[in-house]
């Protein structure tokens, strides 16, 4: 029983990083039918941008407000760096072939991979402490420390906020009104460019909050750090059902708690293949996801 709660707390705690980025892809695949594969890179920007601030501003005391510091430059980074993307390599593409914006995304990937490389060079860099992890509480002999705690509270507290956005301001509703009827919204005066861009955006800032996330649990970063993880939030997107922002936290954990299930009880050679067999029973059995919607076209 212990070993069980140790891997479900683990599986929550890497779950809630898939949520997270798994909502970015999800959203912008609501907005324009498409897979932003650069999305994982924003990722690693995301860690790369509170490294260095922490770095320039000389961070080296853990606090509460070096945490906040650097979490703020990787969300405002990330934000910038997902509008970019969205401005220069999408937007021109944006009535041409599907194919083609798919082969841009998967470009612009591996751009930043190899672009990340020349820049931050390519050696895994340590990051700094921004916040003591520290044991606050012990369950017959099962540590619950800080960072976990401070995973799941900021993951909890951006769900929240962006149910509000969504649900109850006019951007949120602009949204939504663009998601569903992109030719009708323009005619109800949205501005349908401003509110891609504002997607990619929001999708980036969550991105951002994994990235500092992740780093604090496992502080090291490298410029192919996005790649595993950001497979396994596709993953949990398409798992979820595509295009459904609860599909994405769910699939998001459902996959946590899989992946280190797997590595607790013999199966850890196995947990890259897990993703991947995932996908490939989704694909074959519910293509659109667990809470994914079969929609008919008309012609």
């Amino acid at each position: 029983m212990q070993e069980f709660l140790q891997h479900t707390l683990n599986g929550l705690s890497v779950g809630s990083i898939y949520a997270l980025i798994a909502l970015g892809y999800t959203m912008v695949y609501g907005i324009l039918e498409m897979i932003n594969f650069a999305h994982s890179e924003i990722y690693m920007i995301g860690a790369f941008a509170a490294y260095f601030v922490a770095k320039f501003l000389g961070l080296e005391t853990p606090s509460v407000l070096n945490f906040c510091t650097g979490l703020t430059a990787a969300i405002l980074v990330c934000a910038a760096v997902g509008f970019c993307v969205e401005k220069f390599a999408y937007k021109p593409l944006r009535k041409s072939d599907k194919l083609n914006v798919l082969i841009t995304a998967i470009g612009v990937s591996i751009l930043f991979q190899f672009g990340g490389q020349i820049v931050f060079g390519a050696n895994p860099k340590p990051f700094p402490e921004l916040i003591e992890n520290f044991e606050i509480a012990n369950y017959q002999g099962i540590p619950f420390r800080l960072v976990d705690l401070i995973i799941y509270l900021v993951t909890f507290i951006s769900l929240i906020i962006l149910t509000y956005v969504i649900q109850k301001t006019q951007i949120g509703r602009a949204m939504r009104a663009v998601s569903s009827r992109p030719d009708m919204a323009p005619l109800m005066g949205i501005n349908n460019n401003k509110i891609i861009s504002s997607t990619f955006m929001i999708g980036s800032m969550l991105a951002g909050v994994a990235a500092v996330l992740v780093a604090t649990k496992y502080p090291k970063i490298d410029p192919m750090m996005g790649i595993k993880i950001g497979t396994s939030a596709f993953v949990a997107a398409v798992f979820g059902g595509i295009g459904s922002l609860s599909g994405a936290v769910i699939g998001g954990y459902l996959l946590g708690l899989g992946e280190f299930y797997l590595i607790g009880y013999g199966g850890s050679t196995y947990r890259e293949a897990l993703s991947f067999g995932i996908l490939i029973l989704i694909l074959i059995i519910k293509p659109t996801g667990l809470m994914g919607v079969t929609l008919k076209e008309k012609i």
